[in-house]
């Protein structure tokens, strides 16, 4: 790409950026630079990180559960099926959920609200073993942070057959 070309590029991309988080900071969401440790702790941004390093499980899941209301309640444009970011594949989730025998017909917002779901629960198991990482001073997560985060929460108790516990892990985040 030519240096012309890059730097156009790079001011859209950078005026994208801009605008994105002055619309962010109209809905009320905080957290930039400037945010003082616990208002950044209480609000999520749009685009940054959903945990960060040193933060505390019910910390986490305070500003994680606030921040996905926020979502549900700005809305959005569900039934349209465009894909999202981070969105799963709408045509596997009906495949899975027509795998069942006794599933004659689904409706068109169930897939949508299934894949709603699972975004959410993956976002949240991946913070949670991002904590576990971060506790072992490591930025990767790896599968025992994985299989951490299963063990301290009864929430993850049907995952037991899947990813067993270890005995080494500790019950800390009940």
């Amino acid at each position: 790409m030519s240096p012309k070309k890059r730097s156009r590029a790079s001011s859209t991309v950078s005026d994208d950026v801009k605008s994105h988080n002055h619309s962010n900071m109209s809905h009320g969401i905080s957290g930039g630079a400037g945010a003082s440790s616990s208002r950044a702790a209480s609000t999520l941004p749009a685009s940054g990180p959903l945990v960060h390093a040193s933060q505390s499980l019910e910390d986490f899941q305070a500003s994680f559960w606030r921040y996905q209301m926020d979502l549900v309640e700005r809305g959005g444009d569900f039934k349209s099926g465009l894909p999202t970011q981070g969105q799963l594949p709408l045509a596997r989730i009906k495949k899975v959920m027509k795998s069942d025998d006794q599933v004659k017909m689904i409706s068109a917002e169930a897939p949508i609200l299934f894949a709603r779901a699972c975004e959410i629960f993956i976002s949240d198991l991946t913070c949670r073993a991002f904590l576990i990482a971060e506790e072992h001073k490591r930025r990767t997560i790896q599968r025992s942070d994985i299989a951490g985060a299963i063990g301290r929460s009864d929430l993850f108790d049907f995952l037991i057959d899947i990813m067993p516990r270890h005995e080494s892990c500790s019950r800390k985040w009940k």
